[in-house]
Order: C-alpha cells, then sequence, then structure tokens
C-alpha cells in the first residue's frame, strides 16, 4: 500500500534515524511551523496537575512578571544558571488523514546541565511507527567540554563526532517550542520546589516547533504554563493539542490525532555531576 512504501522510504540508517527522526525534528524545521488557518482558541487551562500542586493562594505575581510574558523556548534562559535538570516529552497517538491506519509517537528527554564544567546529558527514548521504528530506542549524548560521545542500547558508538554534539545540545525548545505569549492567571502554588505562578495562552499564541498544520486542518489547544520569577525560567509547560491535517516529526504524511506536550524543570541552580558514558 501507500503508507507501507512511505515507511518503507523513510527507513534511515542507525544513526541518521535517531538524529532525523527526533533529535534533528526542529532544526530541520525552519521558523515556526503553527499555521494560523482554522486555530480554535481554547478556553481556559484545564489544569490537571493542580490535584497534587501545594496551592498557597490567588495573587498576582511579582512586579516584573504581571503583565504579559514570553518564552518562545520554553527553556530559554537557564544556560545563566549552575545547574538544572528538566524532563520534557512530545507524544501522539491518531491516525493516518489519508487513510484509517493508527500511527503513533513518542519522545522523551532528560536533560542535564552543569554551568561551571561546560557540561550537558541528554538521555533520549524514542517509540513508535510514526518515527519509522515500533521498537523502543534509547540514546545517551554526553558533552564535557569540546569532548562528545554518543550511546545507543547501552553502546559506545564511535566516528560520529557530529551527531554526538548534535544530540548533547538537543533543547527542550527544540522538541516542543514554547509560548510567545501568555497572560497571568493569578494563581500561585510550588511546584518542583519552587515559587510558581500560572499563566495562561490561547492557541495561536503557541510557538510549535514541530508541528505544521496543512491547509484545511485545524488544531484546539488547552494548557498551562508555569513561571518561577525568582529564576526568570518556565519550570512547567504542559500543552494539550487535538489536530487534524498534522505533520508531525517532518513527516511526509498528515495525521489526525492528538499531541501531548509535557515540560517540568528541577533541581534549578544546582550543578550536576556529568561524566563520560560508560564504555566510552
Amino acid at each position: 500500500s501507500a503508507l507501507n512504501g512511505e515507511a518503507q522510504r523513510e527507513q534511515p540508517t542507525l544513526i541518521r534515524r535517531f538524529i532525523s527522526g527526533v533529535l534533528l525534528l526542529a532544526l530541520a524545521a525552519c521558523g515556526n511551523f503553527r499555521s494560523s488557518r482554522d486555530l480554535v482558541v481554547p478556553t481556559v487551562a484545564d489544569i490537571e496537575s493542580l490535584a497534587t500542586a501545594q496551592i498557597q493562594t490567588q495573587n498576582a505575581p511579582p512586579e516584573g512578571f504581571q503583565g504579559e510574558i514570553s518564552f518562545p523556548q520554553v527553556d530559554q534562559g537557564l544556560n545563566a544558571l549552575p545547574g538544572w535538570r528538566y524532563v520534557v516529552t512530545l507524544g501522539f497517538d491518531g491516525a493516518f488523514t489519508q487513510a484509517p491506519r493508527e500511527t503513533s509517537a513518542s519522545a522523551t528527554a532528560e536533560v542535564f546541565f552543569n554551568q561551571l564544567g561546560s557540561a550537558r546529558r541528554v538521555v533520549v527514548s524514542t517509540s513508535g511507527d510514526l518515527l519509522g521504528r515500533e521498537d523502543p530506542t534509547t540514546l545517551e549524548a554526553v558533552r564535557l567540554g569540546p569532548d562528545a560521545f554518543l550511546v545507543e542500547n547501552g553502546a559506545c558508538l564511535s566516528n560520529v563526532s557530529d551527531d554526538a554534539e548534535t544530540a548533547a545540545d538537543l533543547t527542550a525548545g527544540e522538541l516542543v517550542g514554547g509560548v510567545n505569549q501568555a497572560a497571568p492567571f493569578g494563581r500561585k502554588a510550588v511546584l518542583n520546589g519552587e515559587d510558581a505562578w500560572l499563566y495562561t495562552f490561547d492557541a495561536d499564541d503557541l510557538n510549535l516547533t514541530a508541528i505544521e498544520i496543512d491547509e484545511g486542518g485545524t488544531i484546539q489547544a488547552t494548557g498551562e504554563l508555569w513561571v518561577a520569577p525568582e529564576h526568570n525560567v518556565v519550570v512547567r509547560f504542559y500543552a494539550t493539542l487535538d489536530v487534524t491535517k498534522a505533520r508531525i516529526f517532518g513527516r511526509t504524511l498528515p495525521v489526525d490525532g492528538r499531541v501531548v506536550l509535557r515540560y517540568d524543570l528541577y533541581d534549578i541552580g544546582q550543578p550536576v555531576n556529568i561524566t563520560t558514558p560508560f564504555g566510552c
């Protein structure tokens, strides 16, 4: 079938498959793929996480954060901090637009940073036939100053310095984007150990680096953005998107379904001990 032929044509080599399918999905996307056609403005976000958050009070954010804010790259500003860790996920479940065949994809990255040591560690897990690979794949990339290392499914790879550097420098902004404009909601909570304030946004405020909507397609969105003014960083970004005629991960065939974006920042200001991966 046409779908099977498409899947076969999109089977890259070992490293190229991963880099093209996940690490470079945003780098290959030139600019913001968000289309303004037929965007449906969502209602106020349905915040699922508030059940476990330690809600303190409903009030305005501190001075300097009381108006609209902008984080088009959800992890912007982090390199100015001594250290941190975050987990970011992009998942999709749905079907191809042109045929009734289900498909899925999932990419999760855990990123560690140590400013003093010029060190970065990225652990990425991927799965789903939309990526051209149903079996889960795990890669670890480490950058220690000028040196970079790449490990796939426990085996250290040689002669892949360019791929290792690209993988080690993967950012959450490249994977899920961020929010171009958000307004304060007047709610405060302690999230991931930080005082944070909630901001809300509309669908057309999103900067979606990995999703392109074809002509006639639609996107509906709900979400939440939590900012820690003390550090001027996002500590949580959640968004749920219902899309039609969407191209995800730069794939040729459009899909209909649900995209889930998740980002949580932890251990702000705490340098992480990052060493050469085992076996390298």
